[in-house]
């Protein structure tokens, strides 16, 4: 387990996922997998989710990190760790540095979120702000690494952290031994990567389809081309796999063991976070949430048993907030509208009755009264109405046109 960083590793194999196992029992914590009725009425067959949400420092992240560093010999470990993340990682590292006694630096961009930053910080770690970007935050964290001897742990691209996250598949074999297809984010590719090693060496007929964002997709075209391949300013909400280029182990792994890779849009992400917060009652950031997004997009195309992998819930409530807007704006859960009404006394409370009957619930109401496109008596009415549905939304609109208001979207 404990390969040296020449560039050159042998092949991971299912001994060294079990190895990590071993080294991760009274660590990584066995996490829940639960059962969703209402993804399984969508598939047509059973859905599981694996919440490794629920994990210690609230992903999987943990399991690649101390396995990586409990691997160090004596001398690396004097020596301290490095590290560069905008969260997950970062929490994993400093928590297993701090299990195992080891010195750590966490490199995090200006703009972390600041409950990130703070949990990092409580693990253990000594926390360094630099650059906007993750890439300006990772080139600080090697610089250190070269200048002070730390050893930098990479958060995707290296056989140990493979190994670590593939025991979340050993985990999913013996939760549920009827699997027939395992759903997972890609970011990098090292959870899908192990997560394929222990699966395949003992069930090769699994199918696993990872899922990545439309926004950040750089399996796609890095498996037409057979070779890691970057792709500029990767744009995603799922910031846990925003990851520009694969890493080079796992590249070769999902390439060889990874059955398919699909894209979900923001949208599909949105609802897919919404989904597990109303109906699996789950906190799971956007990330984790893709792969119930690949199960929202297309239902059909899975065959049952599934188990859908919740990678990780650190999700920062000011994001949360806007995620779950836009998700229910996706899922037709709001409505905006303007309307024209004659500017009289009683005309908004009518014009609420009506709203009302229809069991719309008013978020907000602005008035119009200046535009140069409105009549003498007339004002122009902005409502943002919270509905059930798209069914509903329709019913609002008819209501509102067969009460007399012209309705202008």
């Amino acid at each position: 387990m404990n390969f040296r960083a020449t560039g050159h590793f042998p092949p991971l194999i299912l001994d060294d996922v079990r190895g990590a196992q071993k080294m991760l029992s009274g660590v990584a914590r066995m996490t829940a997998m639960e059962g969703s009725r209402h993804l399984t009425d969508l598939v047509g067959a059973p859905v599981h989710l694996k919440c490794e949400n629920l994990q210690r420092t609230g992903s999987f992240k943990l399991r690649g990190a101390y396995v990586r560093i409990a691997g160090l010999s004596p001398v690396e470990r004097a020596a301290g760790v490095v590290a560069a993340s905008a969260g997950n990682h970062a929490q994993g590292v400093a928590l297993a540095s701090a299990l195992l006694g080891v010195r750590s630096t966490v490199f995090m961009p200006v703009g972390a979120p600041l409950p990130k930053v703070a949990a990092t910080r409580q693990y253990g770690a000594e926390v360094r702000l630099h650059g906007h970007v993750v890439d300006e935050t990772l080139a600080a964290a090697q610089e250190y690494a070269q200048e002070t001897g730390a050893v930098f742990i990479h958060p995707f691209d290296h056989p140990d952290i493979i190994a670590g996250q593939g025991t979340v598949g050993l985990e999913i074999l013996e939760q549920c031994p009827e699997v027939r297809t395992i759903v997972v984010g890609i970011g990098g590719g090292g959870l899908a990567a192990g997560i394929a090693v222990a699966v395949k060496a003992v069930r090769p007929d699994v199918r696993i389809v990872g899922v990545q964002a439309a926004g950040a997709a750089c399996y796609p075209p890095s498996l037409a081309a057979g070779h890691p391949v970057s792709i500029e300013s990767p744009v995603t909400m799922a910031d846990g796999i925003k990851v520009g280029r694969p890493g080079d182990v796992p590249f070769e792994l999902v390439r060889e063991l990874v059955d398919e890779v699909r894209t979900v849009s923001e949208d599909e992400l949105s609802s897919a976070l919404l989904l597990c917060l109303e109906r699996a009652k789950l906190v799971v950031e956007p990330a984790g949430a893709s792969p119930v997004a690949a199960l929202l997009s297309d239902p059909e195309s899975f065959h049952g048993p599934v188990v859908a992998l919740l990678s990780g819930g650190n999700v920062d409530p000011l994001l949360m907030q806007r995620v779950l807007t836009h998700g229910m704006v996706a899922a037709g859960r709001y409505l905006s509208l303007r309307l024209r009404l004659t500017d009289r006394p009683g005309a908004l409370a009518t014009l609420l009755g009506v709203l009302s009957v229809v069991d719309a619930n008013v978020l907000d109401i602005g008035h119009v009264r200046t535009d140069p496109r409105l009549g003498l008596t007339e004002v122009e009415v902005e409502l943002q109405l919270e509905t059930k549905g798209p069914e509903h939304c329709a019913e609002v609109s008819a209501a509102l046109r067969d009460a007399g208001y012209l309705v202008m979207g």
